[in-house]
């Protein structure tokens, strides 16, 4: 009995070891295998203190570990900070900030990445569909009623026979979509609440037209589709909480009406926005975003806009390359807009490709200075070998670069034929480059095939300089071959969170995105 009581104390003393904020467990990597022990199915959310996604995630995730608390769910929501515990962040690959892993079963080898919302309510039904049934069972009026009410979203299956078909087509729809709360039911009364006739499918949401009805066969794949459609409202707001939802969706056009919030016509603007949209359900995204705002002031940048040119109107599509299109009319009506998008979805839009004046100085230094305007012009001289930098201000790889580049520049100052320079890619477009990491190196070979190289060898004077005496040789790849990864560079899909930047590939399940946020 005294072994078994000093057992029971030891384990009681070591599970409070495990301290709690806002509900959500502190771990550490002394506590961590005690702390999936004690709880077999746990959210960790690895972040850093300075990370301005982070602190915008702090209340939603608090709230979202008190409603499981609440409910006495065996699931819990726990933190461990990254910059502290910098070994138990290598063992579990976070690259960026916040990265956020559930561990289920106590399993520590193979976790799965959260890929939903940033919302409370995305969190916690995004676990409970990991941990419980794809769609709950609906057998009273109350239960169909509370999911209704207690979601912005939620889908309800309506089968007389829950072993038919259409009804595992349903529940195959439900196991694919995690930030969705299903229901199942066969009930007459649920039937006659709700005035569902026959078996079917409705969207129930708090916005726009409050339900929707699928009108189709019942199949998965047009399942998904027909929610995927209907889950966000006509217009939406781009926040750090929405992101997830309009980055991982299906439609990949988005028209953004860029506007203060905070202006006498704001409303005016809105009617105006959301009665254009109702023609393009489905096909293009509709989103405003508050250009006062300080974190929206990356996006505002990257379309080329300043806040006092707000209320201002562009459309970016987010296919394996983004590319921009502007109205040639700044005037925010209905028909205006109706008008942009329609020649966006006929093809008979051009894009609209940023860049800066050319500065009058652009060939006094060592680097020359390039931009949209001269560019084509001078990396395509066929006399010329010409070796680009494209850079962001921002970037801090970028910045020790410089003097480095600086130095190439000035031993190729009086070359007849090599030519060192940069470009700022931030805003300046090309149509023919993409880029899609910061700094990114391109080398463009003397002649007249336009042909481009990629840099990936040392970024050194001696490695630029053995580069440039092989003629693209000696550390290039063919444009469009991958080199190897290189731990100096500002990916748009990796480090680039820690940038407090949210771009390609990054936080949101692996979908193309338009910048978010400022240098922390």
């Amino acid at each position: 009995m005294l072994k078994l009581f000093l057992l029971c104390t030891l384990a009681v003393l070591s599970r409070a070891d495990i301290g709690e904020e806002d509900d959500v467990l502190v771990l550490k990597k002394s506590n961590f295998e005690e702390a999936l022990k004690a709880h077999p199915n746990i959210l960790v959310e690895f972040y850093a203190p300075w990370c301005g996604h982070c602190k915008a995630l702090v209340p939603e995730y608090a709230k979202a570990a008190s409603m499981l608390k609440a409910e006495g769910s065996e699931i819990r929501l726990a933190k461990v900070d990254a910059t502290e515990e910098a070994d138990l962040a290598q063992e579990y690959g976070v690259r960026g900030y916040p990265t956020i892993k559930f561990f289920k079963g106590g399993d520590k080898e193979s976790p799965k990445e959260y890929s939903a919302g940033r919302q409370a309510d995305d969190i916690v039904n995004w676990l409970k569909k990991r941990t419980g049934p794809a769609a709950s069972t609906l057998g009273e009026v109350a239960e169909a009623e509370s999911m209704i009410a207690d979601n912005e979203v939620a889908v309800i299956g309506f089968f007389k026979d829950v072993e038919s078909e259409g009804a595992k087509a349903f529940l195959n729809a439900a196991e694919a979509i995690d930030d969705v709360p299903f229901g199942i039911t066969s009930n007459d009364a649920v039937y006659s609440k709700f005035e569902v006739s026959k078996d079917g499918v409705v969207l129930f949401k708090k916005f726009d037209e409050g339900r929707n009805t699928f009108d189709g066969e019942l199949s998965k794949t047009d399942l998904l589709a027909f929610i995927k459609a209907n889950q966000l409202p006509l217009v939406i707001e781009f926040t750090e909480q929405t992101a997830p939802k309009i980055f991982g969706g299906e439609i990949k056009s988005h028209i953004l009406m860029f506007v203060p919030k905070a202006a006498s016509d704001f409303a005016d603007k809105m009617v105006e926005f959301k009665k254009a949209s109702e023609g393009f359900k489905g096909k293009i995204l509709f989103i405003f975003i508050d250009s006062e705002v300080d974190d929206n002031q990356r996006i505002l940048e990257f379309f080329g806009l300043k806040k006092e040119e707000c209320p201002a109107i562009r459309l970016i599509t987010l296919e394996d390359e983004m590319t921009k299109y502007r109205p040639e009319s700044e005037a925010i009506t209905a028909d205006n807009i109706v008008a942009f998008c329609t020649l966006f979805t006929e093809g008979k839009l051009k894009p609209h490709l940023m860049s800066q004046d050319i500065p009058e100085d652009w060939d006094k230094n060592p680097v020359r200075v390039l931009v949209g305007k001269n560019f084509e012009e001078v990396v395509f001289d066929p006399k010329k070998n010409v070796f680009v930098e494209f850079y962001a201000p921002w970037c801090g790889h970028c910045k020790q670069l410089d003097p480095i580049w600086t130095k190439l520049g000035e031993k190729y100052l009086d070359s007849a034929d090599i030519v060192v320079a940069k470009m700022d890619s931030t805003a300046n477009e090309i149509e023919t480059v993409k880029v899609h990491s910061f700094p990114t190196l391109k080398f463009f070979p003397a002649g007249d095939e336009h042909k481009v190289v990629d840099y990936n060898g040392e970024r050194t004077l001696e490695g630029f300089t053995k580069f440039l005496e092989s003629g693209g040789k000696d550390g290039g790849a063919p444009a469009g071959e991958e080199g190897e990864e290189d731990d100096g560079i500002d990916k748009l899909s990796q480090d680039s969170r820690k940038q407090g930047v949210l771009s390609h590939q990054v936080s949101f399940g692996g979908d193309v995105q338009y910048p978010v946020g400022h240098p922390e």
